[in-house]
């Protein structure tokens, strides 16, 4: 701050004059000078040196919130069932509630001593690939997976799922499953749905746009844990 204009004023103030008379007057009328000439000149009486004049002045960020980001919501769960992390037993709803198993072909109950215990592996969207165990009685061999798989050999409209050898990149191993809202799923592959036929058990059929005759509910056996045979 320059204060040679201080000089100035108290130059021109008839000092001579009585104090006791002037003294409380002449330092209000200093003091009121000061504070206009500061009104003048903020930048020398603020310390303000360092700006560069025109400068805009930032512009705060909300505490918490970094600057240019928006907030998105949380990611939905996802179903544990379908998880791949859970064993499950499959039945269908609208049957007697017998467990599917799969042996040399997937079908409700037919007690042959295949695999009852399935692991939807995730893919991608509402695809998977459906792991197939047997049951845990230490056997090495029921904890090596087989996995489901469209029979190639079977003549449209009706194809049937065996077992095979698990190849997720196989698409003919990749199945849909959809949840209905109301605990059941729908199993599909591509266009087709897994529904119950009389006499041909279960089959992959076109469904159009006719709701699925047959829904499936899953039920929980447990961790994925199994520790396959190398």
């Amino acid at each position: 701050m320059d204060y040679r204009f201080l000089g100035t004023i108290f130059a021109a103030w008839p000092f001579e004059a009585d104090l006791e008379e002037y003294g409380m007057v002449t330092m209000r009328w200093v003091t009121g000078a000061v504070m206009l000439a500061c009104t003048g000149a903020l930048v020398a009486c603020g310390g303000g040196a360092d700006k560069t004049p025109g400068a805009a002045a930032a512009t705060p960020t909300p505490s918490g919130t970094p600057s240019g980001t928006v907030g998105t919501p949380s990611a939905v769960a996802t179903d544990p069932l379908l998880s791949g992390k859970r064993e499950v037993t499959i039945v269908r709803v609208q049957g007697s509630g017998s467990e599917l198993e799969l042996s040399g072909r997937l079908e409700e109950g037919g007690d042959t001593g295949g695999r009852v215990l399935f692991v939807p592996m995730p893919i991608g969207g509402d695809r998977y690939v459906i792991k197939a165990f047997g049951t845990k009685d230490g056997h090495p061999a029921n904890d090596d997976p087989s996995c489901w798989q469209v029979n190639g050999l079977d003549i449209e409209p009706e194809l049937t799922i065996e077992a095979a050898v698990c190849d997720e990149d196989n698409p003919i191993q990749r199945f849909t499953i959809v949840t209905k809202g109301d605990g059941s799923y729908a199993i599909g592959s591509e266009t087709r749905t897994l529904q119950h036929a009389a006499g041909n058990g279960l089959i992959l059929k076109e469904a159009g746009d006719a709701a699925p005759s047959s829904t499936f509910r899953f039920v929980d056996k447990g961790p994925a844990d199994r520790q396959p045979v190398n």
